[in-house]
């Protein structure tokens, strides 16, 4: 009982902290989640600087870290299933060669940068950087790290800027639903080559298709006419399945090899675009409500004893590379796509985004064995920078466009 009331109460702080990052950056007008993972990460590393171990220790022990690790697992689950079903929805955003394009630059010339970084590391980052990771596995994992764009980041953006209903927005949103499938694609076949060398990459591949079976059985099923009833009747009991229904895909999936965050995403992709947006958006906020308490318990196994001193070159290499490949990708791609050139660099900053899905990347890395934490600091503070620039780049660009942003309607239907 002393244990569970510690928790509660450590689960209040934390919720605490979240709230005031979120005010925080609202403040300085950043993207909420900026807030909330800056001070998540920094909780345990500011306990043992003011008291030391001993101080963390006392306010987090094992059992605790266990009950808040449980929490923040559930919160990034359901979250991941929102952020799944947003992936299905934007399937229909923007216009489709436009967007293929524009995809491909900002997914192939970031995975270039990540290249670059990932060269560097095997040749000459140390034990520190490097680690003990398969290098073909870590190369791949560092390249895709870079070419990450957070979709619910991104969307709540230009619905702040006015941006939603506008060509670069459709076109950012669009190349952004494109790169986060192949983001997710390639972090599966980085892990599977981290856990492949006894043979498990043929199970994981069949594992794989098993859940997209699951999946397209599963959108068959949610598609028949009494559940629709059911769910129009009774949207909280129906919210309440489809999060235990997330649960249990991300449990069995990660109990089958893969990591757990895979089985939330293929529930939300499961779903119907239309019908489900309310109930999908219950769960998902759910999940951002405990999502804070993921980043703490991140930020104690990472940060709290393990790195040692800052790796600054690496975290300034992965930045500069980070925000050049990003931008430059999405600007070359959205002028191949015919965009204006003040429109092509607004798309390229918005694809710049980073927000809670490159941690969630980053922590899959992590808990696979293939990120080190230093090298895992190094790409939360990119993923940082880059999120906290959005908002101040896309009003420079504003500025230069003689003070009124340069944004192309969409052109009327029919």
């Amino acid at each position: 009982m002393d244990t569970l009331v510690h928790a509660g109460a450590a689960l209040a702080v934390v919720l605490l902290l979240a709230f005031l990052g979120r005010h925080t950056a609202r403040l300085l007008r950043q993207p909420e989640v900026i807030g909330e993972i800056t001070l998540g990460l920094a909780a345990a590393p500011v306990l043992i600087a003011i008291g030391g171990h001993g101080l963390l220790d006392s306010a987090l022990p094992t059992g605790v870290v266990a009950d808040l690790r449980q929490v923040g697992h559930i919160g990034l689950v359901l979250f991941l299933a929102g952020v799944g079903h947003e992936l299905r929805r934007g399937a229909r955003a923007g216009r489709g060669r436009a967007v293929a394009v524009i995809a491909a630059g900002a997914t192939l010339i970031p995975l270039l940068a990540g290249s670059v970084v990932a060269f560097w590391v095997l040749a000459h980052g140390g034990p520190a950087l490097r680690g003990t990771a398969p290098a073909p596995a870590l190369a791949l994992l560092l390249a895709v790290s870079l070419t990450v764009t957070a979709l619910p980041v991104l969307a709540r953006i230009l619905a702040e800027r006015g941006l939603t209903d506008t060509s670069a927005g459709r076109l950012a949103l669009g190349a952004a639903l494109v790169v986060d499938v192949v983001t997710w694609v390639l972090l599966a076949l980085a892990l599977g080559m981290a856990a492949g060398g006894s043979g498990r990459f043929p199970r994981l591949l069949a594992v794989a298709a098993g859940g997209v079976a699951g999946l397209f059985l599963l959108r068959f099923l949610v598609g028949l006419r009494p559940v629709a009833v059911l769910r129009d009747r009774w949207p909280w009991a129906c919210a309440v399945l489809v999060a235990c229904a997330a649960l249990g895909c991300s449990y069995a999936l990660q109990r089958a090899g893969l990591t757990e965050f895979f089985g939330a995403m293929l529930l939300g992709l499961a779903l119907p675009a239309e019908g489900w947006e309310r109930i999908v958006a219950l769960v998902s906020a759910a999940g951002r409500a405990l999502a804070p308490v993921f980043f703490v318990v991140t930020g104690l196994t990472v940060f709290a004893r393990q790195v040692e001193e800052v790796p600054w070159f690496a975290v300034l290499l992965v930045t500069g590379l980070g925000i050049g490949g990003k931008v430059l990708g999405g600007y070359a791609g959205a002028r191949l796509a015919k965009e204006p050139p003040l429109e092509s660099l607004r798309i390229g900053v918005l694809l710049n985004t980073r927000g809670l899905t490159e941690l969630v990347v980053l922590q899959a890395g992590f808990n696979a064995g293939l990120l080190t934490p230093a090298m895992f600091l190094g790409y939360v503070v990119m993923a940082l920078v880059t999120t906290a620039a959005t908002g101040p780049a896309c009003a420079a660009i504003d500025r230069a466009s003689s003070r009124a942003p340069l944004v192309t309607p969409l052109p009327e239907a029919g």
